[in-house]
């Protein structure tokens, strides 16, 4: 997720506007929007994982794809 999504998002939410999209609390929020985002790939993640079990390699290889989104 981009900085320009989590502004869009933000606006959108009527958390920030156009004009206040700087400063602490925009860096605030886009922390937030990290922990939200990595909380959702690992509940993705454990979904893969409990529907193909913990060992399948198929089911291993996604969800190692599904954690890697978080990677810079």
């Amino acid at each position: 997720m981009s900085r320009d999504d989590i502004i869009r998002m933000a606006v959108e939410c009527q958390l920030v506007t156009t004009a206040n999209r700087d400063g602490i609390y925009m860096e605030a929020l886009e922390r937030f929007a990290e922990l939200v985002a990595a909380a959702e790939r690992e509940a993705c993640a454990k979904a893969v994982e409990g529907y193909c079990g913990a060992w399948d390699d198929q089911g291993y290889a996604l969800t190692q794809i599904i954690r890697a989104r978080g990677d810079k």
